[in-house]
């Protein structure tokens, strides 16, 4: 599992006192440190509008890697590695699992038919203005290499949003309406935006007809409609277990353990069978909150509310304390071939394009949906939208 792949776990031969490197546990120090420095700030900061834990993470993480840049004399800035099996196996699950089984189910259904106009037609019209826009303008800024697929690849990987740093500054009491639908349309995003780029990679680019928009249209529903059932399904299965065999008696430790295996296992067996493991965790935290969570313990229900949050929000924290700490990574700037003018301008036209891609579907849907809907209570305002 290479996970710390700058600071390499070692196995040492000659000292049988301890078998991690020096620079290992010196990097983990530093992080669990800022960790307990994000908590502890955030805290502090709680009344404060403009400043919360991501906030806080953010700057501590660039304050650490220019830290890190001085005392390695501008050679290296980073402590620790993020892999994309740390983010996507260990980091990514108990976030969504945690929003679906805290989400306000009523208000989420209730929206649904938003959600998902929001999260398939609103990523399509994205995919298509970001590949359109990458395509007329990446030859004007002088990158000549890529190729149709390649345009069409970049377009699918941007269309893409990012629920869990948008949920951050959003609180599901105030703005429950808001909050339902952001997250939804994170998560159906999801599958749309990796039915694109799988489709984009199989795409014969010589022979597109109806019969390819079909082809990927049913891609699509397959994704959503499997995905689906199968967390709802390991949330079930979950429930009728625990209702039958009764671990409470026992053990309140055996129920929590069963309900995080069962939640995981879910999301391990999605992407095993190449679906959409967020949508498939989410549902089933749904499921666990309505069914299996009811057929617990009164000491279970209490531990698992209470952990899947703190799991939750120690991953979150943990990211966005990466990322400020990831700006400052010399190695990722020494790496590129590019000028620095042209990697400056690739980078503010995909921003530009992205946002141009949101906006181009976030108004107009939500005004339709505005139009369509007859309680005040149900309308997305204009400041929401903005948002």
């Amino acid at each position: 599992m290479a996970v710390l792949e700058t600071i390499p776990v070692l196995l040492s031969s000659s000292s049988s006192s301890s078998f991690l490197d020096t620079s290992t546990v010196i990097a983990l120090t530093v992080f669990f440190a800022l960790l307990c420095a994000c908590i502890i700030i955030g805290h502090l900061l709680e009344e404060n509008r403009w400043a919360n834990e991501s906030i806080t993470a953010l700057l501590l993480g660039l304050c650490c890697g220019v830290v890190v840049l001085l005392i390695t004399k501008f050679h290296s800035s980073r402590i620790l590695v993020f892999s994309e099996d740390l983010f996507f196996l260990y980091l990514l699950p108990p976030i969504i699992f945690n929003a679906g089984f805290q989400v306000k189910k009523k208000q989420f259904f209730k929206n649904f038919t938003t959600i998902l106009l929001f999260g398939v037609v609103g990523t399509v019209i994205s995919f298509c203005l970001i590949s359109l826009g990458a395509y007329l303008l990446f030859k004007r800024i002088g990158v000549t290499s890529l190729d149709i697929k390649d345009y069409l690849a970049v377009g699918a990987i941007l269309s893409a949003t990012d629920s869990v740093c948008t949920l951050q500054v959003l609180n599901q009491d105030e703005t429950p309406l808001l909050y339902s639908i952001v997250f939804g349309e994170g998560v159906v995003n999801d599958a749309t935006s990796i039915v694109l780029f799988n489709a984009v990679q199989s795409l014969d680019v010589s022979n597109i007809d109806l019969l390819t928009a079909l082809k990927l249209l049913g891609t699509f529903l397959y994704l959503l409609f499997t995905s689906t059932a199968l967390g709802i399904a390991a949330g079930l299965i979950s429930a009728y277990i625990i209702k039958t065999l009764y671990f409470g008696r026992h053990s309140t430790d055996r129920e929590v353990a069963l309900m995080m295996l069962m939640a995981y296992l879910s999301y391990m067996l999605a992407e095993l069978l190449n679906l959409s493991g967020i949508l498939t965790i989410f549902f089933c935290g749904i499921v666990m909150s309505h069914y299996t969570w009811h057929n617990v313990t009164e000491s279970s229900r209490v531990t698992t509310k209470h952990a899947f949050a703190t799991i939750s929000f120690i991953a979150e924290t943990f990211i966005f304390l990466y990322v400020g700490m990831d700006a400052l990574d010399i190695d990722k700037w020494k790496s590129s071939k590019a000028s620095p003018g042209t990697s400056i301008a690739v980078s503010s036209t995909l921003f530009a394009l992205v946002l141009v891609g949101r906006a181009a579907f976030v108004f107009p849907i939500a005004n339709i949906t505005n139009c369509i809907k007859k309680r005040p209570s149900t309308k997305i305002e204009l400041r929401k939208q903005a948002l």
